[in-house]
């Protein structure tokens, strides 16, 4: 490849990965044409994105965009997965994968400029997403205003249900 060739292809990935503060390095070695396309089928329905790059171009290209750390997951066949609404939207995904495809294989992560080793972007796949977590906070929001009203509502259900007795009584009575 000439030098102009390569020069293009690094502003190309440079472009592409300019707005990325969360990718995924994966290996793609072994995945044969078939299991390529329903594996990016899948991923383009979840909005994710999966580039095979070449290595010492992708890793110029990070070292252009500051990301020089991220070089040192870029050996062997490798591939950078991107999109989704969150890291760990990202990552399960990738993790269905592995285990749908036995050579598939995650290398490590980007996360907001730090870079993850392997063990850290699997052990990311286990976290609650963004969906998740919100309603655990809304539950948890929500649960002190039930234990009021149920609270409230005891002493006035108490007091109703003594007040029926007596009226009952006192009917009975007359």
């Amino acid at each position: 490849m000439s030098k102009t060739v390569k020069g293009m292809a690094e502003r190309e990935l440079k472009a592409r990965f300019e707005g990325i503060e969360e990718c995924v390095v994966v290996s793609l070695r072994g995945v044969g044409g078939t299991e390529n396309n329903d594996m990016r089928r899948e991923l383009c329905e979840r909005d994710i994105r999966i580039t095979v790059v070449k290595n010492s171009l992708a890793r110029r290209a990070f070292r252009g965009l500051g990301q020089e750390a991220l070089g040192e997951y870029l050996s062997g066949p490798s591939a950078i997965a991107y999109g989704s609404d969150s890291i760990i939207d990202l990552v399960k995904a990738l993790m269905d994968l592995d285990k749908k495809l036995y050579s598939f294989e995650i290398k490590g992560s980007l996360l907001e400029g730090k870079v993850l080793d392997q063990a850290s972007t699997v052990a990311l796949s286990k976290l609650p997403n963004r969906a998740e977590l919100q309603g655990s906070v809304v539950m948890l929001a929500s649960a002190p205003g039930a234990r009021l009203v149920s609270a409230v509502g005891s002493p006035a259900g108490a007091i109703a249900g003594c007040l029926k007795t007596l009226i009952e009584n006192l009917e009975k009575a007359a």
